[in-house]
Parts: structure tokens; sequence; C-alpha cells
């Protein structure tokens, strides 16, 4: 490959990574190809761009970006892909539910709301994180509560006089 060929790359590669809300990097060597082919399938269903790279193309992406990645650079061995996503857990939750039939794709690590994780083991953690509307939402409902508790506080005294008063009304 050309050196003109590889700034084009990796000029593409720094432009989605400037983009991007989120990213994983993840291991898919040893699928065959159907399994490729069904794991792209999948992504594309859940809105999940996935790329095949060259670890030093990607390294040189990183370097361009304004953002420190540099905790990044040590899992850009053997085969590595990334994975674009809007969704901050969707790719984690792909990934756990695919390893249910297979053995690949392996997490190298993410990069999810401007915070990183490496390993393997961040899986679990990555899926179970709310976005940023779903946190707001709790927020919400925890700030709502306490006022629905006093309403229902207050107008507990007046639905039991009107009960009370029903009750006497219909007897004789």
């Amino acid at each position: 490959m050309r050196r003109e060929e590889k700034d084009v790359i990796i000029d593409d590669l720094a432009q989605r990574i400037a983009n991007a809300k989120h990213f994983y990097l993840t291991d898919i060597s040893n699928l065959n190809a159907e399994q490729t082919s069904n794991l792209r399938r999948k992504c594309f269903e859940k809105e999940i761009q996935l790329l095949v790279v060259k670890n030093t193309l990607l390294r040189k992406a990183l370097e361009r970006s304004n953002v420190d990645y540099a905790p990044l650079y040590d899992v850009l061995k053997d085969s590595t892909s990334i994975m674009f996503t809007e969704s901050n857990s969707m790719p984690a939750k792909l990934i756990k539910e695919f390893r249910k039939k297979h053995d690949r794709p392996i997490l190298k690590a993410a990069w999810v709301e401007e915070s990183i994780y490496i390993g393997d083991t961040q899986l679990d953690a990555l899926s179970s994180i709310k976005s940023k509307e779903e946190l707001i939402g709790d927020v919400l409902m925890l700030l709502q509560s306490p006022m629905k508790g006093l309403l229902s506080a207050i107008s507990a005294p007046g639905r039991n006089l009107a009960g009370a008063l029903k009750t006497l009304s219909e007897k004789e």
C-alpha cells in the first residue's frame, strides 16, 4: 500500500473517531466467513458500524486526535476491529449475546462516555451503563416521587372525610 493510500485511510479513521460518541476495539479473528457475516448483520441491525483495521493505521489515527488515547495503544496487537456506535452499551450487549454461541469477539478496549475501559473483563460493566437520557429520566423520577407522596398525603384527609360522609349518608 502506498503512502498516499495510508494517509487517506488514517484521515478517514481519525475523522470517524473524532465524530464517534463511543467506540469499542475488539478481536474477531478465528470467526469463519459465516460467523463474521452474522456478526456484521447483527451490528447493522443495532446501528453499529464494524470495521477491521490495521493496528498501525489505527494508532496513527488515534494520535492525530485531540483526546489522549494513550492507554489504548497497548491493546493494538493481533487482529483489531473497531465498532462505532451512538449507543454506549449496545456493542457490549451485542458481544455478550454473540458469545453465547461463539468464543469471539473479544473486547480489547472501549471508549465510552469519555472514559476508557480496558480488557474483556469490563464487558459486564459496559453492558450495564445507562445512557445520559436514561440517567436524566431516573433523576426526574426521583425528584417527582417526594412531590407525589406529598400531594397524596395532602389530599388523603379530604378523601377520608368524603368517604366517611358517604358511608354515614347511606346509613338510615
